[in-house]
């Protein structure tokens, strides 16, 4: 099978993650997609200190209704700071005979370089690599840290990277939404209407839960 792993601090989940992993599945003819909260994301802090419960709870509400799409709570399960290359060690070890394919946007791809032990990621999955508003890869090569790009080549007609051990780095355009979590947080904790931006399930729940108020 091929599986879509999805992570992120889902805080909250909104309705770009869910086309971002609609047009991922799509355009790499996934199988699946699993969505994997992120329990102590390395990167950033978590505004609002909004528990792994709750952001797992969102997303679980809002992949209900998807037949493909499902959620893992690996990194909590896991504990300490949530690497990605850990968690995709893990789906490796856990789908030995599955073809992974791990999602990110445009704008983590280029800053991909910073993460922890970032080289490794290339070669245990593939990648698919989705445009964000304001931020599209021109040159594939070049957006690689220097220090990788000796075992990539260009495939021409795909516009695909191909990594000497046999994985890939797929790009694609997609349609992408002008959603920022941050807005939506912002948004929630002054009571505004959040249900263009969230599937409504969600919505009422951080409504109902007065999640992020403390965000004021």
């Amino acid at each position: 099978m091929k599986i879509g792993l999805l992570g992120g601090s889902f805080n909250p989940i909104h309705n770009a993650h869910l086309r971002i992993a609609e047009e991922a599945r799509s355009a790499c003819r996934l199988d699946r997609v699993i969505f994997i909260p992120a329990a102590d994301p390395p990167h950033k802090l978590l505004e609002g200190d909004v528990s792994f419960t709750r952001r797992s709870h969102m997303v679980s509400m809002a992949i209900a209704d998807r037949s493909a799409f499902e959620m893992s709570t690996v990194e909590a399960e896991r504990g300490g700071k949530s690497y990605s290359i850990d968690t995709i060690r893990t789906f490796r070890e856990r789908l030995p005979e599955d073809e992974l394919y791990f999602i990110i946007g445009a704008d983590s791809f280029l800053d991909i370089g910073t993460w922890h032990r970032y080289a490794e990621i290339f070669s245990l999955c593939n990648l698919i690599v989705v445009e964000r508003p304001g931020c599209r890869i021109i040159n594939p090569l070049e957006a690689l840290p220097e220090a990788v790009r000796g075992v990539f080549t260009l495939d021409g007609n795909t516009g695909r990277l191909m990594h000497h051990c046999g994985t890939t780095v797929n790009f694609i355009k997609g349609s992408p939404l002008e959603l920022s979590s941050t807005e939506i947080r912002r948004l929630a904790a002054a009571d505004a209407d959040i249900t263009r931006y969230v599937p409504s399930d969600v919505a009422a729940y951080i409504s109902q839960q007065r999640i992020y108020h403390q965000c004021q």
